[in-house]
C-alpha cells in the first residue's frame, strides 16, 4: 500500500516508527462514525481489526513529507492505549484465523484465481501455490464495494466465509475502470 503522509500527526508517527521496528497498524473507522474522523477532540471508534504493516520503503518529501510503501503483514486484534504522542495508539495481538479445510480451499480455489484475474488484469500469471487468504485479499484490494461490505470480509476470522464474502462481492459490483478517461471534443 502507497501512502502519502502530509498530516502533522502522522508525520510524528512515520518518524517514530522509523526510529523503531518500522511497523504500523491501520485501523478503519466504521462507517458509522466517518463524520468524527477529523475530531481531535473526541475521535472516533475504531473496528476492533485492523491491519498490521511493515514499512518497505520510504522517502522524505519536501516540507517534511512522507511517502511510505507499507508491506502488510497480517490482520491483527486491537485495544487503544494512551499516548503522549499527536497519534493515537494501540496493543495488538495476531488475529486467529479459522483455516479452510483442503477441500474447502481447493472448491473454491479456482473462482477466487478467476475473480483476482478478472479485477488485476496486469497480473499475468498467478503462482500455483499462493495461499487462500492471499487470494482473498487480493481481490479484496480491487472491490469498489461499500464501507459495510468491505468490513463484513475484513473483520472476518474464518477463512473459507471471508472467501465466500469476497467472491459475492465481487458478483455484485462491476470490475473497476482504471483506465483514463477519454478526451472529450467540444
Amino acid at each position: 500500500m502507497a501512502l502519502h503522509i502530509f498530516e502533522p500527526r502522522y508525520i510524528q508517527m512515520i518518524e517514530d516508527i522509523l526510529d523503531g521496528p518500522g511497523r504500523v497498524i491501520l485501523a478503519t473507522i466504521p462507517e458509522n462514525q466517518a463524520e468524527q474522523a477529523m475530531d481531535t477532540d473526541n475521535p472516533p471508534e475504531v473496528l476492533p481489526v485492523a491491519g498490521m504493516g511493515e514499512i518497505a520503503r520510504h522517502e522524505k518529501l519536501p516540507e517534511g513529507r512522507y511517502a511510505v510503501w507499507i508491506f502488510g503483514l497480517g490482520r491483527v486484534l486491537i485495544e487503544e492505549i494512551s499516548s503522549t504522542r499527536l497519534y493515537r495508539a494501540a496493543a495488538c495481538t495476531p488475529m486467529r484465523e479459522v483455516p479452510a479445510t483442503p477441500a474447502e480451499a481447493k472448491s473454491l480455489e479456482q473462482p477466487l484465481r478467476d475473480a483476482v484475474s478478472e479485477r488485476h488484469p496486469e497480473i499475468l500469471n498467478l503462482p500455483d501455490d499462493l495461499p487462500m487468504g492471499l487470494l482473498v485479499d487480493l481481490l479484496c484490494q480491487r472491490l469498489p464495494s461499500n464501507q459495510a461490505t468491505m468490513e463484513s470480509i475484513f473483520t472476518e476470522p474464518d477463512l473459507l466465509t471471508r472467501a465466500q464474502l469476497a467472491l459475492a462481492a465481487h458478483d455484485i459490483t462491476p470490475p473497476m475502470d482504471d483506465s483514463p478517461p477519454e478526451d472529450l471534443e467540444n
